[in-house]
């Protein structure tokens, strides 16, 4: 299996797609790892196995219709495996195995049979002190995005899942790219404060154009410095209440075409009026309240 993944919208031609079966029962409310899936655990609205399974293959629906190559991982009993973004990442050609919370390491051997497609050398496991997942990792043109937590308390908060060692890696591996790092605000009970990954404050779509939620970085510079490089004229603002339904974890497809979820109704709106691209709509509201949207469900092998 070739790797090559240098952006985040290149056209798609692989792509390891999550699970939706045996996601197991609906977790406790001190074992959910995020604030959205507190949020749904304390309120009573978990999403159902019928409606993830539902919502994943309208998605897969849409990745065949374009000629997508899908892997999956082997199905784990009572294991959530919806989120593959978590589990790896591919920059270049190299694919980095996260090293997620303990809780989750079922879901990294599931993928053993697609590892075992890629050469060895192009498998990098990481040391046990980088933590790093596939969400807070966004590629455009030579930059590294690393959303990260790089405070004294990060062994305490759930949802800081990169830190700093994580950084320092990166640069080790690609010493070609310029990485920024960009802390993120964090909560690990309320969505609206809190952001899980940089996928769900920030997301480049097209060529030269970027989903931003300013208020999910720490510093108010790193959103400036993000609108400075795209142009204001080329930033899609969101408000709060469109962070919180996670309106920037869309998917592309290519540079004209993206998967959204079919409520996100400004922001579609704007990519098809605004910005003149194609826009397939799914339903994907009930996999949100767990944490993660569509981009969260997938792990790009390889794009043009």
């Amino acid at each position: 299996m070739e790797l090559h993944v240098t952006s985040e919208t290149g056209r798609l031609r692989e792509v390891v797609l999550g699970l939706p079966q045996s996601v197991g029962p609906v977790p406790l409310l001190d074992e959910t790892f995020d604030s959205k899936s507190y949020e749904s655990v304390l309120h009573g609205v978990y999403p159902s196995q019928e409606d993830i399974i539902a919502e994943m293959d309208a998605f897969a629906s849409v990745l065949s219709r374009y000629g997508v190559t899908v892997y999956r991982p082997e199905p784990v009993e009572d294991c959530n495996q919806v989120f593959s973004r978590d589990v790896g990442f591919v920059i270049d050609d190299k694919i980095i195995v996260s090293n997620i919370i303990p809780d989750r390491q079922a879901e990294i051997d599931a993928y053993g049979k697609i590892y075992g497609q890629i050469h060895y050398k192009n498998i990098y496991n990481l040391p046990e002190a980088v933590h790093v997942e596939g969400g807070d990792v966004i590629l455009y043109r030579n930059y590294i995005f690393l959303g990260q937590y790089d405070f004294q308390d990060y062994a305490s908060v759930k949802t800081a899942r990169t830190n700093r060692l994580a950084l320092d890696y990166l640069r080790m591996l690609f010493p070609e790219r310029t990485i920024v790092p960009l802390n993120l605000r964090k909560n690990d009970r309320d969505p609206y404060e809190g952001i899980l990954h940089l996928d769900c404050t920030f997301m480049p779509v097209g060529r030269d154009k970027a989903v931003i939620y300013r208020d999910g970085f720490m510093n108010p510079r790193d959103a400036d410095h993000l609108v400075d490089l795209f142009g204001r004229e080329n930033v899609f603002f969101l408000t709060k209440e469109e962070m919180y339904g996670m309106d920037s974890n869309i998917f592309s497809l290519s540079e004209e075409v993206v998967v959204s979820e079919r409520h996100f109704t400004r922001l579609n709106a704007h990519l098809r009026d605004a910005w003149g691209m194609t826009v397939e709509t799914v339903p994907y509201r009930e996999i949100s309240k767990m944490g993660g949207l569509l981009r969260c469900s997938t792990l790009p092998l390889r794009r043009d």
